[in-house]
């Protein structure tokens, strides 16, 4: 339900911290008060002085998305601000997306996790950034292949698969294409996840048998099993952080309890520093 007296409110408040010159208007004449006036505000907006006037006044039609969206944009209103206009004027807010942008703050937190294997991805598993102990275990991405989300390379390449034991290859590929119908649906006909979907279903008769079982569950936790030409199976869990953008995600992989992966962790993280180190 619409809050007219606090989406009027706002407007006005939000009006008043704003000058012409963070929007990009020059100062013009002297002005009654420092904010941006209705009419400025309406233009930005792309909207009537009249209208943008009567939601100010508590007045009038019940404002569209479209309407709230342009106003927020107008209003130079953050994620947080965009989120609380759309509820007062009675509209769901939309998903937030963080696209490819990584806070530093996410990065940082991830730097101190040395001592196990630690990723960055997108909702599409497009791997954003991953620790040095990452690039051991799950393999050193170059800045295409990095990018490249990680149910194609499972559908389309087949030595991605070389880094897990054949017989546990039917449950990844389910739980690729079950995690990706989950996201399809969340994202509502976005063009990037409608042309990875599209493309799968042209390019792979494996994607196309699971995907037409219509079965859906988002990856919060797994173990899994990989293997690595140097230590052998290494038992990891993997813990599922997700960030409230909802499309990033941060990818922890623990020793599994009662295996030998911490020690076999501890001897790829020297075997890793000793590289460097004769690199330098």
């Amino acid at each position: 339900m619409i809050d007219r007296a606090g989406l009027a409110d706002f407007l006005r408040r939000r009006r008043d911290l704003l000058r012409p010159a963070d929007v990009g208007l020059p100062d013009g004449v002297r002005r009654r008060a420092p904010g941006l006036r209705r009419d400025e505000v309406a233009a930005l907006a792309g909207m009537s002085s009249d209208y943008y006037a009567r939601l100010e006044q508590c007045r009038g039609a019940n404002p569209s998305e479209p309407i709230v969206a342009a106003l927020a944009r107008a209003l130079r209103c953050d994620l947080d601000e965009r989120d609380h206009l759309f509820r007062m004027a009675g509209l769901a807010p939309p998903a937030r997306r963080a696209g490819r942008h990584v806070r530093p703050g996410l990065i940082s937190l991830a730097g101190r996790l040395t001592d196990v294997p630690v990723c960055i991805c997108t909702d599409l598993h497009e791997v954003l950034w991953q620790n040095a102990l990452a690039d051991i275990v799950l393999g050193r991405h170059d800045d295409h292949a990095g990018r490249v989300p990680i149910a194609w390379r499972w559908f389309t390449e087949p030595a991605v698969r070389g880094r897990f034991p054949e017989e546990d290859w039917p449950r990844h590929s389910r739980a690729h294409v079950n995690d990706l119908r989950a996201t399809y649906s969340r994202r509502a006909g976005e063009a990037d996840i409608v042309e990875l979907v599209h493309g799968l279903l042209k390019r792979s008769a494996e994607f196309r048998g699971l995907w037409e079982r219509h079965e859906v569950a988002v990856r919060r936790f797994d173990r899994k099993r990989f293997l690595h030409p140097e230590v052998g199976v290494l038992h990891l869990t993997c813990e599922v952080l997700l960030t409230p953008e909802e499309d990033l995600t941060m990818l922890a992989f623990f020793p599994t309890e009662g295996t030998d992966a911490q020690e076999k962790l501890d001897l790829l993280r020297v075997i890793g520093s000793q590289r460097f180190q004769t690199t330098a």
